[in-house]
């Protein structure tokens, strides 16, 4: 496949991004200097990196394809009410669980998930690491290897790139800059990747709307179709059918804010910051960022559906896939020149962000679990970072 002018700028953006994560990386691996610096950053984030840094770890590419792709596919109601149960999630968790978290885990010596259950409930027998452990090695390690598949897919169905060439070079990115920096290398990067994934998300709602006609061409559309933008009918795009969005299927959606009170990634961050006091600070950030955010993904499918209809790129929803709707964009957007093209690359940098910001921090995650909860402390088969480090 031969690459077109802006194709190729939009590749040289994206090199250029990824460069400089593992340049990130190589600059925090200076400021690390133990096992509790690479873990857990020595407990020295700051309020701003700790919400957008744990807010972008959580949201992976489902941000920025799979909710603006069921928007567009389905209508709003999905869309909204699954929205709605993960910003109260978010909220609630940083309320309840962030100051706790932060004080006892420091308090026991803990610098990983599984060694925190282990030493709150003084469990001598090491029963609740392995069992932590291991749920995260099982879960966490196919989910990081997700990870790494979805960078690979977007390189191809972009530019033709090859499949596993695609993968293997992401994996390199992600597992160098994670290796080399530690938790405060994934914590800065993620702390980056949420501006980019802002700035992707801005750019492609005032370019999409732009190109559907207006605010009021998009609206017009979507009231056309009956149910389409009602939070108690789903509407189907392709069959042109509407069905009633009922309470199993809000209760079902709300559901997914559940989620965040057990998410080791998310969990860390309360764990790292540099003072529990600043996590009122960053509860707010982290709420704000990720109601905007959510309501802005959830309108570029609405926006997305719009220029479908008028004509301005091919409709995804038959034999196409919905989620690629800001690919498609993205794709729009940097064929008007090498500026634009430069604009485009930032946008396919912002949706390989979402990926990523989540896959260095499951690997890290799931890399605590093997070397210091299972090797140190369960097999016993190295020191303990607690046994030479002592907290103040």
């Amino acid at each position: 496949m031969e690459l077109s002018s802006h194709q190729i700028v939009m590749l040289i953006t994206i090199a250029l991004y990824l460069v400089g994560m593992v340049v990130i990386g190589v600059l925090c691996s200076r400021k690390t200097d133990n096992v509790g610096d690479f873990y857990l950053g020595g407990r020295k984030l700051g309020p701003f990196v700790t919400a957008m840094s744990a807010e972008a770890s959580d949201m992976s590419g489902w941000l920025l394809m799979g909710l603006p792709g069921v928007a567009y596919a389905y209508g709003i109601a999905e869309a909204s009410w699954t929205a709605i149960g993960l910003a109260v999630g978010t909220y609630i968790n940083w309320l309840v669980v962030s100051k706790r978290l932060r004080k006892y885990s420091q308090a026991c010596g803990a610098i990983t998930l599984p060694e925190f259950f282990t030493n709150r409930h003084r469990d001598k027998k090491k029963i609740l690491t392995l069992i932590a452990a291991l749920i995260i090695i099982v879960f966490f390690i196919p989910y990081t290897g997700s990870g790494f598949a979805a960078c690979g897919k977007l390189f191809e169905s972009l530019f033709g790139v090859d499949y596993h060439l695609a993968m293997i070079v992401s994996a390199i990115v992600i597992i160098s800059y994670t290796t080399i920096g530690g938790f405060l290398a994934a914590s800065t990067t993620d702390f980056i990747q949420s501006i980019i994934m802002t700035i992707a998300l801005i750019v492609v709602v005032i370019f999409g709307i732009n190109m559907a006609g207006g605010i009021v061409e998009v609206m017009n559309n979507a009231y056309s179709m009956p149910g389409y933008f009602s939070v108690t009918h789903s509407f189907d795009v392709l069959n042109k059918t509407t069905s009633e969005y009922g309470t199993l299927n809000i209760f079902s959606t709300l559901a997914w804010g559940l989620g965040y009170f057990g998410m080791p990634h998310v969990l860390l961050r309360f764990m790292a910051i540099s003072d529990s006091k600043k996590l009122k600070t960053s509860r707010r950030v982290a709420t704000v960022w990720v109601v905007i955010s959510l309501a802005v993904a959830t309108f570029i499918g609405v926006v997305g559906l719009a220029m479908s209809q008028k004509g301005v790129i091919d409709p995804l929803y038959d034999g196409g896939d919905p989620e690629t709707i800001i690919v498609a964009i993205a794709n729009l957007l940097a064929s008007f020149g090498p500026l634009t093209a430069i604009v485009g690359g930032l946008i396919i940098a912002g949706i390989l962000a979402s990926t990523m910001s989540t896959a260095d921090s499951q690997l890290l995650a799931a890399s605590s679990a093997v070397s210091e909860n299972l090797f140190s402390q369960v097999f016993k088969m190295a020191p303990r970072y607690s046994e030479w480090v002592k907290w103040d």
